[in-house]
């Protein structure tokens, strides 16, 4: 069965990261969906706080995922509204679910390519997007198209990733699949986790797409990856980063990396759950 609108997503201008979202990952994220957000809760209170939704605000929620913070958005956006834009139906499904079940009647899910969908022009007040605006091809052309649906003035607020050398999650799983092996080095360009980590380079793609007082604050806090190991390594196991890493390995490799991985998980498990040390930016910008 072909849903509606997949002819027209088919050629999106992120075909392969909407194959990928409406595919394994998604599902993966759906079987997980409680974990996922208890992951980001830490820094969802900090990303919450600091977007500081309005009553009457109109929200838009770029990679809005299973809908948390689109959620989160709507219940303050008491006369206002909540729209959340993402590559995976099969995401948006569960969003929908989770918004009927809480009764909100002010937020809305739409699947589409948020770097060429056409949104109604100058109407949003506020664009938030929590490690949903890291994987465009074109960064400079998504952020221009998202401001074309922002009145003048609105604000924009993201939350992303900084460098991998400083998020523990990432540098301990690549280190426990790679030890004493021969791997490519992280891509040095693409979409990736950590496309918008540097801020002179995010600052010189949001001030050429029309965004002015742009600032960046620095967020420390943990992540959970599950209540336990068992939990936490099937998880691990279906990041794209891990299949990746794991389909680099020749099968006698494979098994030893298996098993470190495990190891390093275990050894994260501190019995009140599996936490890992990450650090982000909170991007703060206006509409010009």
């Amino acid at each position: 069965m072909v849903m509606p609108g997949r002819r027209r997503f088919e050629a999106a201008a992120n075909a392969e990261q909407a194959a990928l979202w409406d595919g394994p990952s998604g599902d993966h994220r759906i079987r997980h969906a409680a974990v996922f957000d208890a992951e980001a809760e830490p820094l969802n209170q900090r990303f919450r706080a600091a977007a500081d939704v309005g009553p009457g605000d109109r929200v838009l929620d770029i990679g809005c995922g299973t809908g948390q913070t689109t959620r989160d958005a709507a219940r303050a956006a008491v006369t206002g509204s909540a729209l959340g834009v993402d590559l995976s139906e099969r995401m948006l499904g569960h969003a929908r679910r989770l918004s009927a079940a809480e009764g909100l009647r002010n937020v809305s899910f739409l699947q589409a390519d948020a770097q060429v969908h056409r949104f109604a022009a100058e109407h949003f007040d506020l664009c938030i997007s929590r490690f949903g605006t890291m994987f465009f091809a074109s960064p400079a052309a998504a952020f221009a198209n998202i401001g074309r649906a922002l009145r003048p003035g609105a604000r924009l607020m993201l939350m992303v990733w900084q460098d991998r050398d400083c998020n523990e999650w990432s540098c301990a799983i690549r280190e426990s699949l790679t030890a004493g092996t021969a791997v490519p080095a992280p891509a040095a360009a693409g979409p990736d986790p950590f496309t918008l980590a540097d801020p002179a380079s995010a600052r010189v793609i949001l001030a050429s797409a029309g965004f002015t007082d742009i600032s960046f604050t620095d967020v420390r806090e943990p992540v959970y990856y599950g209540p336990d190991s068992a939990i936490a390594y099937d998880i691990v196991l279906g990041l794209r980063s891990t299949r990746d890493l794991l389909a680099s390995l020749d099968a006698a490799a494979a098994g030893p990396a298996l098993q470190r991985l495990r190891a390093m998980i275990a050894a994260h498990d501190t019995g009140s759950g599996v936490f890992f040390g990450a650090r982000s930016w909170i991007i703060a910008a206006r509409r010009g």
